[in-house]
């Protein structure tokens, strides 16, 4: 498995909501399957595996915008995104979206993509969206593959004769890691992954060589993981932390630096602006006016009730429950969200950030290093475990939000490694178990005030530990567990609208607004 990124992987992507697995690993795999084409197609067919998570909620959950925006080269946050159907019937492409076995579905989230233009071959390639974003290419035509989207992709095929040339040429060119090489009969492939793009003058000279039958490029999704990770789990980030003298924060920051082969400061700029658009979305989640599919949006009247004094209990446990409720409005609302580390869990970290910022004076410096905090933790669970809902249930997406968000609150507070990552623990000590009911497929209910209760719990967890509670059981050691329970839960309770509240005859009556598809 490769390193993970925390801007990569964990606190990202920024999106357009509602799901991280369903609508911005769509979009990505869309994407690589454009620029893998090399032109816009003009036909393309899109297969879920009737046993699979696609299958039941691509269109409730955006997955066909998300496939389409991305075969239109557009931006994920672009504001036509709800309108991707129209747009691509306007440029003359035809995209059709079917339910049919996909071979090899070893992944809830596995789709296959075939796309066609004139004059050209056909393009057939099979994909799975892995949690938070994250997807991978694990086919190209009839070659398995393993393309993530963290380099620039070079992908010839040649002519068994032609293969020491092609070889020889490709181990001049700039390369991260070594070449792969692959034989079936007659032919070869080769991969290099490239920390810099091939121009399109290098791409025709390539195409044009004796023996070569294919050239596929695609730049990154993200940024290029160009280091090596200084740290493999939680147990390494704690001594690296004790080493260095360091808070929770600091180590993840000096990690995700090493990783992509940039400085400190740069890492934090990225950071300050994700943290921008959290906060931005928690002030447009407040406001009225958003239009949901099954709720009506009440963060904002919730906030005004307890500033007011009508709650029972208030304070500021209320008030971050009532933000993280505001950007999930946003994400159903298909706003523009920062993914923490899923779209469905990306309430809970700006819930608790953005209520120290306003209410405890937390610098924003001080907020961006907290932020890197539950970075940290989010990279413990998406390196050990999943963020992906499909695999192993809410706990490892608000489950997972909600440790990392204790842990920021301890990093803001002044507390040691030790701390932050024990908070993180004893927080997913309380959410394990959690199932993924969506009711009707759609990212509200329960999605919304779960992330409004993680982030309550999120404070608790971080006094606790820093009022002197000792945690027994490690996070790395808690990760492990999670995955394991999750991974238990049968698919009825993995994000396929089959079981828990999904099948409440109160739910299933709800009436429902059905958002894009140029209705909204």
């Amino acid at each position: 498995m490769k390193p993970l990124s925390i801007l990569n992987d964990v606190l990202g992507p920024v999106m357009r909501g509602p799901s991280s697995s369903h609508t911005a690993g769509s979009f990505h795999i869309g994407r690589l399957a454009r620029h893998l084409f090399g032109r816009q197609p003009e036909h393309v067919l899109v297969r879920f595996d009737p046993g699979g998570s696609y299958a039941r909620v691509y269109r409730d959950q955006g997955s066909d915008l998300g496939f389409v925006a991305g075969l239109l080269g557009w931006e994920m946050t672009d504001e036509r995104f709800p309108q991707a159907l129209q747009a691509a019937k306007g440029h003359g492409v035809a995209v059709e979206f079917v339910v049919e076995p996909v071979p090899e579905a070893d992944h809830p989230n596995s789709v296959e993509l075939e796309l066609r233009a004139p004059g050209q071959d056909a393009l057939r390639l099979r994909a799975r969206s892995i949690g938070g974003g994250a997807v991978e290419i694990v086919r190209l035509q009839d070659w398995p593959l393993a393309v993530r989207g963290d380099a620039f992709e070079q992908i010839v095929e040649a002519e068994s004769w032609a293969g020491a040339e092609v070889a020889y040429r490709l181990k001049q060119e700039p390369a991260l890691g070594a070449l792969e090489v692959q034989e079936k009969g007659e032919r070869v492939l080769f991969r290099l992954r490239r920390p810099e793009p091939l121009s399109e003058v290098r791409c025709a000279a390539w195409r044009a060589l004796p023996g070569v039958r294919a050239l596929w490029t695609a730049p990154p999704l993200g940024w290029v993981v160009r280091g090596r990770p200084i740290f493999g789990d939680a147990h390494g980030m704690l001594a690296y932390a004790r080493e260095h003298g360091a808070s929770l924060g600091e180590a993840a920051a000096a990690y995700e630096a090493a990783l992509l082969g940039v400085s400190e400061s740069e890492v934090t700029a990225e950071i300050l602006r994700r943290l921008g658009i959290m906060r931005a979305a928690v002030e447009k989640g407040l406001q009225d006016g958003l239009t949901l599919q099954l709720l009506s949006p009440t963060a904002g009247k919730i906030l005004r009730a307890e500033r007011s004094g009508q709650l029972a209990i208030g304070g500021l446990h209320a008030r971050a429950a009532a933000r993280a409720m505001a950007v999930m409005h946003v994400s159903s609302a298909m706003g523009v969200i920062c993914a923490a580390p899923t779209a469905g869990s990306a309430g809970v970290i700006p819930g608790v950030l953005v209520t120290m910022i306003e209410e405890r004076g937390l610098a924003l410096e001080r907020a961006a290093r907290a932020l890197l905090a539950a970075g940290a933790v989010g990279w413990v669970v998406g390196t050990r475990a999943t963020f992906a809902a499909e695999e192993a249930g809410c706990q490892v997406e608000i489950g997972a939000s909600g440790a990392m968000a204790a842990a920021a609150v301890v990093d803001a507070a002044g507390g040691t490694a030790a701390q932050a990552l024990d908070a993180a623990a004893i927080s997913l000590q309380n959410t394990m178990g959690s199932v993924c009911d969506p009711v009707q497929g759609v990212v509200e209910i329960p999605c919304h005030t779960r992330n409004a209760v993680a982030a309550a719990a999120a404070l608790i967890c971080a006094d606790l530990v820093l009022g002197g509670y000792e945690n027994p059981v490690p996070l790395d050691e808690t990760v492990d567990a999670v995955d394991a329970v999750g991974r238990m839960l049968p698919s009825e309770l993995r994000c396929t609208a089959l079981g828990g509240l999904a099948l409440a005859p109160s739910a299933l009556r709800l009436p429902r607004r059905r958002l894009g598809y140029g209705e909204a």
